[in-house]
């Protein structure tokens, strides 16, 4: 059976408007969702990311009540008839989330075993045949084919086969 592996923030859990709202109430903002860009944060204004990182790491339950991506429990549920599926979520960058991502998930997604979860760093170690992923480096030395899930972010990103939606992945993939 062939394995996917799938991303939680950005691709299965929403964790662009949480994070927008957190953004621009801690620095007074009032940024649109498309004007958020953490990528571009980190190049152009890196204290200021590094500072809503450090607010999101000591709020343990910031991972804990994000919404659910459209479509993603259908087509996951669809998609574990033919596919072995596994989490991988690049946890290590905020541990202090792993207790909130795995209860988040417990409750939106509990026909996903403990064991088909993932908390990992570097996502090379992944031994899947697609992934995907809202973060293209994370196909960096991986195995299998990296699928790039459209986020603000990654817009200008080329070189992977990209999807907008889950029903997207669902004509892929079924």
């Amino acid at each position: 059976m062939k394995r996917i592996a799938i991303d939680m923030d950005e691709v299965i859990a929403d964790f662009h408007p949480k994070m927008v709202a957190t953004f621009n109430r801690h620095f007074s903002l009032e940024l649109a969702h498309s004007e958020f860009n953490l990528f571009s944060l980190a190049e152009e204004k890196p204290e200021m990311l590094q500072e809503i990182f450090s607010r999101v790491s000591e709020d343990a339950e910031f991972f804990g009540d994000l919404g659910v991506i459209a479509d993603s429990q259908r087509v996951i549920e669809a998609l574990s008839h033919r596919y072995e599926i596994f989490i991988t979520t690049a946890a290590m960058q905020m541990p202090s989330s792993f207790n909130a991502k795995f209860r988040w998930l417990n409750t939106h997604f509990p026909a996903i075993k403990p064991s088909n979860i993932v908390f990992c760093g570097n996502k090379s170690i992944i031994n899947a045949d697609y992934m995907i992923d809202d973060n293209a480096h994370n196909f960096t030395g991986f195995c299998g084919e990296g699928i790039l899930y459209s986020a603000p972010h990654n817009l200008q990103v080329t070189g992977y086969r990209r999807v907008k939606n889950w029903q997207e992945i669902e004509n892929l993939l079924l």
